[in-house]
């Protein structure tokens, strides 16, 4: 089926017969549909082009009543409905305005390589597509049908000039007149009238219309004739022979380059965004660079514009005070002066004036910073580019235009190093630092004594390159070091802007500012209250705490006040911190800080249950997005006297950081909380505060005070008791305190609580009765229960667990001897806590991998595992997991019969174990039994610095039950127990090894 709307709308059959449509709303609605065929129009543009401003009342169902009758006269299969509207399922090409632009685009190019016999015949079958006015049937799709009478006239004149280059001038002259009194102030029309005149041998009348023409422009607009038709005056004057075969228009002219400053610094870092930008406008007509305030728009949008290789315009708008100055602002920034007053001369408004100047002129038309004047900037965007076929506009703002047509590209700051990197100077935002403080400090350069200070403050000011020279600019009276110190105190620090930059560029604290006032009163109580966030919040979240509609954060996405990263909204640091000063200006910081810690401590109660599930994958990365926000939570809730919030949300949160290895940052937390408590617990709230004890140590670093807190934590608790609220609570009280008491009372504490498990802490007590049966020796029987934790850890979809026990069973088959299943299991293990991401887990099935590899003899593979797990533990804190890792470094280095290297790494690994871990006293037996045999071999000859096989066995030693990290399982006896019968897994808590007597990841 074919669709025409160049014209009264139609409908043609395969037959070629047209199709019954019915009135005039179903025309319309077909109307818009062709002429965006393949395409989903929305509803709202439906129905503005069916009835323009005044719709109907019920018009979702008037519109739904007009696709039904549409589709009953084209085929229901013809029209989709999509969430977003509406589809007409059919190639463009079958609607005759698209295959007219085709043409037209084909004709174009044609007369372009030098074929105008080419360009004739196809500019002639694609204006042979017209039958009368575009979209006659759709009245209100006024800027569309504009548009398309645009491109037929530009199509018209690339038709004459093909017919010119074929001689045809005697023919041309009459169309050519009628049209350049339809069009007057078409210059490229009477350039060709004058060429087709005097191609004719009326040279005296041709320059009769350069009068006429130049005696138009300057009443109606004030300009003179452009370079084509001047060229065209010109030539004719000359009788220049080349007007028999080319056209006088389409003779080069010099690039005009009209309000593009001259810059006076190098362009830094944006070689990717120019090329971006290039293609961007090769593709699109209008393209708009949108970020915050200082993220470099202007700069851009300029480094742009020179690489242009046509005409250039660039409007600044900035000093534009109101929306009726935009037009204006473009003419002035055009050259384009009033035309003289008389009293018989119609007063022509800018925006007519504009488009009668810019209507056959190929332009770059830049409008830099509307976002005070976007309404009018949209308004007067949409009508040159309707109304100027040959005209592009790159517009810069804080927010879109929000037109059809806009190529909306985000300016994101400078690319920014992580922390720590080996050359900053890789980075943008590191070199724009370097380059501007060299100005203002010759021989300034970045090297190893200010690199750190130099990623600091780059990484601070969010990489906004405006923010960046501010502070380097500071380096004129500060050391660099200095400058990072204070930026605590940033708007106060970067107030020494360039003297010729507009105020608001001047210093830090106007940028923002300048988008700050450009806020409605809502928009300012969302910015301000949001800025309670550390690391950004989802819509619901921002909703919850901030009280008002997602609406409003949508919109100040929109004005680049916030970004929309990852599925959540985050503000720059710089904006932040403006919108926390302005937060504690309005009196309302502490009800928001309050609501944003019960929304934290909602979501991890949430969540907290939820880890220990099949769930916990998912879970785990909901509580990786909200981490800065708990930490946050925590430290207000400690800060501002509400110590059983803090003790909730730190408690719920201790599942969550065990798995991920956020040991130091816990402890920390922990032990301010433990300090404002003043080491005493609140009523009713036991648990939580032993969960706090026990986090404070996490890192090992235990002073007397919290070894006395350690030892009174059991104490507490009502023995052999499942925690109330707690669940992970039994875990780390047992791998910190260890059991309870005897092994005959732990498992049968174990028998009689059986009843009340839970699916995990079933699976976990199977776990903690493998480890207590494995430290007194019924190995059978501890295999038998280790196989029934891993199948019911597997079958909850809980994989910590599941590391746990895999564990277990590894230290089992090392204990026999079969060192190749212990590696398989810790294989499988390590595929588990990879795919949990707990990097503990993964460090300590990396030792105990090294473990059974170096009793295989494969001590480079070892030596690798061993190297992968002590970088993890180091990052994470998991100290007893690092000495575990270099007692393994040690032994390898006491098999290759490195002794020095043996002796040091033993050593430091005995360094490393905490001094009040509860499972320690195996892993400093294993390091005393490898240090007496480096002392052996240094006393013996040298002949007896080989190892052999028994040496090797004496060094590694049965490989501990359990590595000395996490301790799950200690032997009843304590820490005074025989090393060589310790077991895997961590001590037994209330019952035995459940939930209450946590077993996981051994020592």
């Amino acid at each position: 089926m074919r669709f025409q709307i160049l014209g009264p709308t139609s409908a043609l059959g395969e037959d070629g017969e047209p199709v019954a449509l019915g009135g005039p709303r179903v025309r319309a609605l077909l109307t818009l549909l062709a002429l965006h065929a393949g395409r989903i129009v929305g509803g709202e543009q439906l129905v503005d082009g069916m009835y323009g401003p005044r719709p109907p009342e019920g018009v979702a169902n008037a519109l739904q009543s007009q696709v039904s009758r549409l589709r009953r006269a084209l085929g229901r299969d013809l029209v989709e409905f999509h969430p977003a509207g509406y589809r007409l399922v059919a190639d463009p090409q079958d609607v005759d305005a698209r295959r007219f632009e085709l043409l037209a685009q084909q004709g174009r190019q044609a007369l372009a390589g030098g074929d105008p016999g080419r360009a004739a015949t196809l500019l002639r079958e694609a204006l042979e597509l017209w039958r009368g006015a575009p979209l006659s049937d759709a009245p209100h799709a006024e800027a569309a049908a504009a548009a398309l009478a645009e491109l037929r006239l530009a199509a018209t004149e690339d038709r004459v000039q093909a017919d010119l280059d074929l001689g045809r001038h005697r023919e041309l002259v009459a169309e050519l007149s009628q049209l350049t009194a339809a069009h007057p102030l078409r210059e490229r029309l009477r350039a060709q009238l004058m060429r087709a005149l005097y191609g004719s041998g009326r040279q005296a009348e041709a320059l009769t219309v350069y009068d006429e023409a130049r005696k138009i422009l300057d009443e109606e607009l004030g300009v003179e004739p452009g370079a084509g038709l001047a060229a065209a005056h010109l030539a004719v004057l000359r009788a220049d022979p080349a007007l028999g075969a080319a056209a006088p228009d389409a003779a080069p002219a010099a690039r005009r380059r009209q309000g593009l400053r001259a810059q006076l610094t190098s362009f830094v870092g944006r070689a990717e965004e120019i090329e971006e930008v290039a293609a961007r406008l090769r593709a699109n007509r209008l393209v708009t660079l949108i970020g915050p305030g200082g993220a470099g728009k202007t700069r851009l949008a300029t480094e742009a514009a020179e690489q242009e290789p046509g005409d250039v315009c660039f409007v600044a708008l900035a000093p534009v005070s109101d929306d009726a100055g935009v037009p204006g602002a473009v003419l002035s920034a055009l050259d384009i002066r009033d035309a003289p007053p008389t009293p018989d001369r119609l007063t022509v408004d800018p925006a007519t004036r504009l488009v009668a100047a810019l209507a056959g002129r190929s332009l770059l038309l830049v409008l830099d910073n509307c976002e005070h004047v976007v309404a009018a900037t949209a308004d007067l965007a949409d009508l040159l580019l309707a109304s100027c076929p040959e005209l592009r506009v790159l517009v810069t703002g804080r927010e879109a235009l929000g037109i059809t047509g806009e190529s909306i590209l985000p300016v994101a700051p400078l690319r920014l190093p992580p922390p720590e990197t080996g050359d900053p100077l890789d980075y943008p935002a590191v070199r724009l630092f370097a380059d501007r403080a060299a100005a203002v400090r010759p021989g300034f350069a970045v090297d190893a004594g200010n690199a750190a200070a130099v990623v600091r403050i780059c990484r601070a000011l969010d990489g906004l390159p405006l923010a960046i020279e501010l502070a380097a600019a500071r380096l004129r009276t500060l050391p660099v070091s200095d400058v990072a110190a204070r930026l605590d105190d940033r708007f106060g620090l970067l107030t020494r802007g360039s003297r010729t930059a507009l105020p608001r560029h001047q210093t830090l604290h106007a940028v923002v500012a300048w988008s700050w006032d450009l806020l409605d009163e809502s928009e300012q109580r969302l910015a301000r209250r949001l800025s309670v966030f550390i690391g950004g919040a989802r819509p619901e979240a921002a909703e919850q705490v901030c009280g008002l509609s997602e609406d409003v954060l949508f919109s100040l996405a929109e004005k680049s006040l916030v970004e929309f990263v990852g599925g959540r909204f985050r503000m720059l640091e710089t904006i932040r911190a403006f919108c926390a000063e302005r937060l504690a200006e309005s009196g309302e910081a502490e009800s928001i800080s309050e609501a944003h810690a019960r929304y934290c401590l909602d979501l991890v109660m949430t969540a907290d249950p939820r880890l220990r599930t099949g769930e916990q994958l998912e879970w785990l990365v909901r509580l990786d997005e909200e981490s800065a926000e708990l930490d946050a939570a925590i430290r207000w809730a400690t800060a501002s006297g509400r110590p059983e919030v803090a003790l909730r949300l730190l408690a719920h949160c201790a599942c969550y950081w065990w798995m991920r290895g956020h040991r130091v940052t816990g402890a920390h937390l922990a032990a301010d909380l433990l300090t404002a408590l003043a080491f005493q617990p609140p009523p009713g709230m036991e648990e939580e505060y032993v969960m706090c004890v026990l986090i404070r140590a996490w890192t090992g670093d235990v002073d007397d005070e919290l070894r006395a807190r350690l030892a009174e934590a059991r104490q507490l608790l009502p023995a052999y008791s499942l925690p109330l609220r707690l669940e992970f609570l039994s875990m780390l009280l047992s791998a910190y305190t260890g059991p309870p008491g005897e092994y005959d009372e732990v498992y049968a504490a174990l028998l009689d609580r059986a009843d009340d498990l839970q699916p995990w802490q079933e699976a976990l007590s199977y776990g903690g009765v493998g480890f207590l049966l494995q430290s007194v020796g019924r190995a059978a029987e501890a295999l038998d229960n280790f196989e029934r934790s891993l199948a019911a850890f597997k079958a909850i979809g809980e994989r910590w667990g599941m590391v746990m026990t895999l564990s277990g069973l590894g230290s089992l088959y090392e204990a026999k001897g079969d060192f190749t299943t212990a590696v398989a299991l810790a294989d499988e293990a390590l595929a588990a806590a990879t795919e949990l991401g707990a990097e503990t887990e993964i460090a300590e099935a990396l030792c105990r991998r090294g473990d059974a590899r170096l009793h295989l003899a494969e001590a480079t593979g070892a030596r690798a595992d061993y190297l992968r797990a002590a970088g993890m533990s180091r990052r994470n804190g998991s100290t007893e997991t690092l000495a575990w890792a270099h007692l393994g470094l040690g032994q390898v280095a006491l098999f290759q019969g490195d002794l020095d290297e043996a002796r040091a790494l033993l050593v430091q690994a005995r360094e490393e174990v905490p001094a009040d871990w509860y499972s320690a006293e195996d892993t400093r037996a294993r390091i005393a039994t490898a240090l007496d045999e480096v002392n052996t071999r240094s006393a013996a000859t040298p002949s007896a610095d080989a190892p052999s096989a028994g040496a090797l066995g004496e060094a590694v030693s049965e490989p501990p039950a359990g590595p000395p990290g996490e301790a799950v399982s200690e032997p009843p006896a304590g820490p005074a127990s025989d090393p060589s019968t310790d077991p895997p897994g961590e001590a037994v808590n209330t019952p035995p090894l459940g939930p209450d007597g946590g077993t996981v990841s051994e020592r």
